[in-house]
């Protein structure tokens, strides 16, 4: 989730709502991101992506430039337009994503801007009903089955992701590194190295620090996804 600085409002009317999209979609190229989910909401935005070939600080910081430079131009404002860092958290199931799919796609009745999700014009929901546009719609449609998909949209169920849990500020690679060695005493090249019991339960000590994702770990520490997402 990116939010307006002090929490003001970030897309003021429909040009800028399709200028951020024009941007996503552009990022999305050079990033080769996939993205499943977004909903523009005033003074903040939903995005539900997986990574590519750069990393999420990359991705937001390449769509931050490039959509405040334009969004300063045309209000003729300087200085920051995002507050702080954007916010995230990472999904690891199929279950979850369909529910955090949902509670994006339900922000704005939450927000009492709408009665029906299809009244909300800056969402993937309209991506996912006319099988257009730059959402990768096809993972979501086979996780959830395409003839139950508006009815589990609609759904009305408080559910919480995002916005309603503490957060933590999600460690760089780097820092992710130095972490492992200070705390753990081993390189984080090295741990690929261990007998498989103890790499096993070395990887399950930092997948405990701090939010740290299965992505994350994997690029760190060279082993292969598969192996870190079966423990």
């Amino acid at each position: 989730m990116l939010r307006g600085i002090n929490r003001q409002t970030i897309f003021g009317d429909d040009e800028d709502n399709e200028k951020f999209l024009y941007v996503l979609e552009d990022c999305k190229k050079i990033c080769e991101f996939e993205i499943y989910g977004y909903c523009l909401m005033g003074n903040h935005v939903h995005l539900l992506l997986k990574e590519g070939k750069e990393s999420l600080a990359s991705v937001f910081r390449r769509i931050g430039a490039r959509y405040v430079y334009w969004y300063n131009r045309k209000y003729m404002r300087n200085g920051h337009l995002f507050q702080d860092r954007y916010k995230s958290e990472v999904v690891e199931n199929d279950s979850y994503f369909a529910v955090v799919l949902r509670y994006i796609h339900q922000n704005p009745i939450k927000a009492n801007l709408c009665d029906f999700l299809y009244e909300h014009k800056w969402s993937s929901y309209h991506d996912y009903i006319q099988k257009r546009g730059l959402t990768d719609y096809e993972l979501a449609l086979g996780i959830i089955d395409e003839s139950n998909f508006v009815d589990f949209m609609e759904r009305d169920i408080n559910e919480k992701c995002l916005d309603n849990t503490k957060q933590h500020k999600q460690l760089t690679d780097d820092e992710l590194i130095n972490l492992i060695e200070c705390e753990l005493g081993i390189k984080a090249l090295m741990v690929q190295n261990q007998s498989r019991e103890k790499m096993e339960n070395t990887l399950r000590s930092i997948l405990e620090m701090n939010d740290v994702s299965t992505r994350q770990l994997a690029r760190v520490t060279g082993i292969s996804n598969n192996i870190i997402w079966r423990l």
